[in-house]
């Protein structure tokens, strides 16, 4: 939900007079054009566009232009008023909102905003921070629905799913993955983006131009940087392209650069030609808004919608009341009065009576667009982007010397043990539980973090329609699977041999199967709580719960648990691994305590296994392989979910 402090575009570098048309829609409710120019007081004449079905024949190579339209927006939050200083005060002002009118509860971000964007166009969003302008933004492009109120249009077609991917939106905090080169992130993006039927080579010179055109080093890693995500953006010229202070943080020369580029990508979007009556000057002259010293018209009308009129004559009807706060009130209110009265009716007159869209148009922008590559495609370069972003983790230095130092301890720790007698036996045991203790919590921890981590970026690229949200599972876990299944078998090949377990090949290759399967389900139970939560702190937390009651119920510390606990064990995939593990090491009819003054007897009666039957087969392998595949399928509806419920 969006606060009503918005961080917008506000910093619009001066351009040359070439640079087409801007158009301000603010909150005050200005919705008209005017020329982005250089020098004050110009003044054209340009017909207005006619939408020509010559103009709008279809070309594979183009996107679809779109007709923007937008009228009567409006757009609440709730307050949020409550003080947590006084719960006393906190419970009695929640009860008072529950009677209070719905205005009461609501404060309005938009106030009937309207305006229209034709292909060709750059329009610019102008206003001080906190006026809207990012919401607005985020309602164009579908990412904000909720207590939105208006018209908004696309072709005269309401915004849906298949206008959703004709729609390129660029964040003002948009993210890149920080252990990609931008070289790197956007050959994956166009690989992912552009149509199959393009050759690798089209696809590299594609990449190429971009780097050129936006003077991007190949070798920069940064998480935020602007240019490197407006270039994803360019890598498939879109229909409709919004930016969110795509200029902030660069320099006058990068702007007034990144301006032109997208000028050029306008007129190549469609072939229509741009141009309409640049009359927000002569407008502003005609209300007695008249600068006194030379001035930028960005910056002049900055200033009127702030209120700020300083070096501005202002008109004689508009009275003066005392404070500067109470001035810029009365200015902003006296403008915003002349548009509810002057401009726009003008403005959604125009709106109604502008040539229909055609219909074949309308017919083309809602069919539905079907992704450029097929499942296994996409799986492809989603994997080797994946694997290349983690690659660097997978193969730490850090991990293999954990792994490493934990077997030649626990080697030495256990040096040779045996199962002559019982206490030799137990130590025995417990050795094999604490290997399960030790890859269980590796592996959870190790997975719990990954969606929450990459939850940004994640939202980021499913709301561009990047890729099936099932192949990047499907790659994440391939992925991480590989990194969960080679340090187990590095430790165990060393404290396999160290301890003194049977040195049989079957023996050895079954004890770390079974081993590795306990780590594969660990990772599933890792990924669920993940996604789940997409939380690093709750993430965190949940898997400390869970771990724990795992534990504690996998057969080692308590075998014989009260009936009405029962149940808990049999959710616990350690209660069927570390019986799977006492199985494949064991038999039950092997012998010891041969020394004893009893005699020998078989390992099948120790008290160390007497809830387990070791020659009752092996269906815990089962068990295993459908909750290794269960709790997969249940985090992914459960990211699905999520991630729908995410906004940018």
């Amino acid at each position: 939900m969006e606060t009503k402090r918005e961080e917008e575009i506000e910093d619009m570098a001066p351009s040359p007079p070439t640079m087409g048309s801007m158009q301000i829609a603010g909150s005050n409710g200005f919705g008209h054009s005017i020329d982005f120019m250089s020098q004050a007081y110009v003044r054209n004449r340009y017909s207005e566009i006619d939408i020509d079905e010559d103009c709008l024949a279809m070309n594979k190579d183009r996107p679809l232009p779109i007709f923007l339209k937008f009228e009567d927006v409006e757009y609440k939050v709730r307050n949020s008023k409550v003080s947590s200083a006084n719960p006393v005060k906190a419970v009695v002002s929640k009860v008072a909102s529950q009677f209070s009118s719905d205005q009461d509860n609501h404060k309005k971000i938009l106030k009937g905003i309207t305006g229209s964007v034709c292909p060709g166009e750059i329009l610019a969003l102008m206003g001080p921070s906190g006026s809207g302008k990012t919401t607005l933004l985020k309602i164009i492009g579908g990412r904000l629905s909720e207590n939105v109120k208006g018209t908004i249009t696309y072709d005269d077609i309401a915004y849906n799913a298949f206008i959703k991917r004709r729609i390129g939106f660029v964040t003002q905090d948009d993210v890149l993955l920080p252990q990609l080169t931008v070289e790197e992130t956007l050959v994956f993006a166009a690989f992912l983006r552009l149509p199959g039927n393009m050759s690798r080579q089209q696809k590299y010179a594609r990449v190429e131009m971009i780097i050129k055109e936006l003077g991007i080093e190949r070798e920069y890693r940064e998480g935020k940087e602007k240019e490197p995500a407006l270039a994803m953006k360019f890598s498939s010229i879109p229909s409709l392209l919004l930016l969110d202070e795509p200029t902030s943080g660069l320099d006058s020369t990068s702007a007034n650069r990144l301006l032109q580029i997208l000028q050029g990508l306008a007129k190549k979007a469609t072939l229509c030609t741009m141009g309409k009556a640049r009359e927000s000057m002569e407008y502003f002259s005609c209300l007695r808004f008249i600068p006194e010293i030379a001035m930028n018209p960005a910056e002049f009308l900055l200033d009127l919608a702030t209120g700020q009129v300083n070096d501005i004559s202002v008109p004689e009807d508009l009275s003066a009341p005392q404070g500067v706060l109470d001035s810029e009130k009365a200015v902003i209110k006296y403008l915003h009065l002349k548009y509810k009265t002057q401009l726009e009716p003008k403005v959604k007159e125009e709106n109604h009576q502008s040539k229909k869209v055609p219909e074949h148009l309308q017919m083309a922008i809602q069919v539905k667009r079907d992704w450029t590559l097929s499942w296994w495609e996409q799986f492809i370069i989603l994997y080797k982007r994946t694997f290349r972003e983690r690659c660097r983790d997978y193969f730490d230095k850090l991990r293999l010397v954990q792994a490493l130092g934990v077997a030649v301890l626990l080697g030495l720790l256990w040096w040779k043990s045996s199962t002559g007698t019982e206490a030799q036996l137990r130590d025995q045991v417990g050795l094999m539980f604490y290997i399960c203790i030790f890859w269980t919590s590796s592996s959870i921890f190790g997975a719990v973090y990954v969606f929450p981590f990459e939850k940004i970026y994640l939202v980021k690229e499913r709301k561009a329609d990047m890729y099936r949200l099932s192949v990047y599972y499907v790659c994440s876990t391939l992925s991480d699977m590989l990194a969960h299944v080679f340090y187990p078998t590095f430790f165990m090949v060393i404290v396999y041999f160290m301890a003194g377990f049977k040195r049989t090949v079957p023996c050895f290759f079954f004890t770390l199967l079974v081993m590795l399967l306990i780590v594969i389900t660990s990772q599933g139970v890792g990924e669920l709580f993940g996604a789940a939560s997409l939380s690093i702190k709750r993430a965190g937390m949940f898997a400390s719960l869970i771990l724990m009651l795992f534990l504690l119920t996998g057969g080692y510390y308590v075998q014989h648990i009260p009936k009405f606990m029962q149940w808990m064990k049999y959710l616990s995939f350690m209660f069927y691994g570390f019986r799977l593990l006492l199985k494949v090491q064991y038999d039950g009819d092997e012998l010891y305590e041969c020394e004893s003054i009893g005699g020998c007897r078989p390992l099948q009666s120790s008290p160390s296994f007497d809830m387990v039957n070791l020659k009752g087969g092996l269906q815990e392998v089962w068990v295993l392989l459908a909750m290794a595949l269960g709790y997969r399928v249940i985090a992914y509806f459960c990211l699905r979910r999520r991630i729908n419920l995410c906004h940018l």
